[in-house]
Order: C-alpha cells, then structure tokens, then sequence
C-alpha cells in the first residue's frame, strides 16, 4: 500500500509541476502582452501629444480670410434688392454684373449701393 500510495503522490507532484510548468507559460505570455500594450499606449499618447500640439497651434493661427464668409444673402438685402427690381431667389453665384446692378441701384444713396455690393460679395454673388 505504501508503494501505490508513493505512485499516486509521484503521479500528483507530475501533475502539478505540469499545472506550474503551465502557469509560468501564462504568466510570461501575459507579461509580453502586456508589454505591447504599454508600447501601443506611449505610441498612441504621443500621437495624442502630437494633434493636440498641432490643434492648439491651428486654434492660434490666423483664420483665413473666408473662414467666416457669409454664404447666404441676409433677408433684409433680398427685400432691398427684391424692391429695385432684382431677383434674389434665381441668383447663383457670381451672376449679378456690376453694371446692372448699379444701374438697379441708382436711386439709392452711394452709402447704400456699397453696403449692398459688399453684402453681395460676402454671398458670393457678385464677382
């Protein structure tokens, strides 16, 4: 009996080198991937670093100048317009010709005829 019982000790100590053997193997596989991911990490920190430098310096950098153009026509200068005789609702842009719309506007003060084009421009609708 204490022969069998030595076999089933021998057989239980193989056992469980074999589970520690296992274990070791886990533990090393885990660390390398957890060695990757820290790289992946500081790679994608530093990206960050990067845009984040890169946005500030866009942030501060001088807007170009038809960042804020306006792309429509204000409804009090469609009304203006629509009341001298232009059709605002079938303009595309740059269509209008300076020389017909001064004609149009000649009966307005030339503070008024510049306040239009230049809204006009701003549309886009006058080249």
């Amino acid at each position: 009996m204490d022969m069998e019982m030595n076999d089933d000790l021998g057989a239980t100590i193989d056992r469980l080198a074999a589970a520690a053997s296992l274990l070791e193997q886990t533990v090393e596989r885990l660390g390398e991937k957890i060695a990757a991911a820290e790289l992946k990490l500081a790679a994608t920190n530093e990206k960050l670093t990067e845009l984040e430098a890169h946005a500030a310096t866009a942030a501060t950098a001088a807007p170009r100048a038809d960042a804020g153009a306006r792309k429509t026509l204000p409804s009090a200068m469609a009304t203006l317009l629509a009341k001298q005789g232009v059709a605002v609702d079938s303009l595309g842009p740059a269509s209008i010709e300076a020389g017909s719309l001064d004609a149009a506007l000649s009966s307005l003060s030339l503070e008024q005829r510049i306040a239009v084009k230049a809204q006009l421009m701003r549309a886009g609708l006058l080249s």
